[in-house]
């Protein structure tokens, strides 16, 4: 499978017209959206790839048969098969680094994806490890806030060995983050950006807001709920959920709104 074809990009193209091309397919092809599921793990699988400077050079450059690439992600929630590697470097067929080696205590790293959900709730997730002797189970604690890319460091998982993970966000449907803030659009009517209006607004949080239009509103206008973003990382406090609204012409204007919007018209350019 080319993941460039599958979100229809060219090997070139930009981590934004990357993360647009995955928007518009995932909202296409979402199951819950009666899309076929199949597509959709492809889609994500090529975004998983792609968006990940790290695994896109790997899958650019792939590593010559034989050598293996530690690291997960792209699996199913839930439970996440992590691949081991040592760290530190020389020669592997000297028995001195061998030696040394076998005293060095063992790292495991695995990426672990996530929803913007799971980070502003945080919670448990259960991770498959897997050694070379056994399978163990691992309980992790997702921190509140976490940050996409932001790493955890678990020492004496198993055996006195360490894991370090790191949290990749998938993208959300409807909210962009950007740092603590929530970014989204609202689509609204000239009419109402006119004369005024409320509308009711479901944050991220599961609650629901009455948000309030100034009459003579402009449009494109961001309006912000303070402390309805996501929250900070290892504090108490909340970011910003930043509302923008796009503006939209109803297909059907009554004629007396059509000739008062004329007579204005009329008063200004005199």
């Amino acid at each position: 499978m080319d993941h460039y074809s599958t979100l229809g990009v060219a090997k070139n193209s930009t981590p934004d017209e990357i993360k647009k091309a995955y928007r518009k397919l995932a909202s296409q092809h979402h199951p819950d959206k009666g899309g076929d599921k199949a597509k959709f793990q492809d889609i994500q699988a090529a975004y998983d790839t792609l968006s990940n400077p790290e695994k896109r050079q790997q899958y650019d450059n792939p590593m010559p048969q034989g050598f293996h690439h530690a690291g997960g992600g792209g699996m199913p929630p839930g439970f996440e098969h992590i691949f081991s590697q040592m760290f530190g470097g020389g020669n592997p067929f000297d028995p001195f680094n061998q030696q040394r080696r076998q005293q060095q205590p063992q790292v495991f790293r695995t990426t672990v994806n996530i929803s913007l959900e799971q980070a502003y709730h945080g919670g448990e997730q259960i991770l498959k490890l897997q050694t070379p002797t056994n399978t163990h189970a691992v309980t992790i604690q997702i921190p509140k806030g976490i940050q996409n890319g932001n790493q955890m460091r678990i020492d004496k998982v198993v055996d006195g060995a360490s894991l370090i993970v790191d949290f990749r966000i998938e993208p959300h449907l409807k909210y962009d983050r950007q740092g603590n803030d929530l970014i989204c659009n609202h689509s609204i009517s000239v009419l109402d950006l006119i004369i005024g209006t409320t509308f009711e607004f479901t944050t991220l949080s599961g609650k629901t807001l009455e948000v309030t239009v100034k009459p003579r509103t402009q449009p494109y206008i961001q309006l912000k709920l303070a402390g309805q973003g996501m929250p900070i990382y290892n504090t108490s406090g909340y970011g910003d959920q930043i509302i923008l609204l796009k503006p939209f012409i109803p297909d059907i204007i009554d004629q007396q709104v059509i000739n008062s919007i004329s007579q204005q018209k009329l008063k200004e350019s005199k």
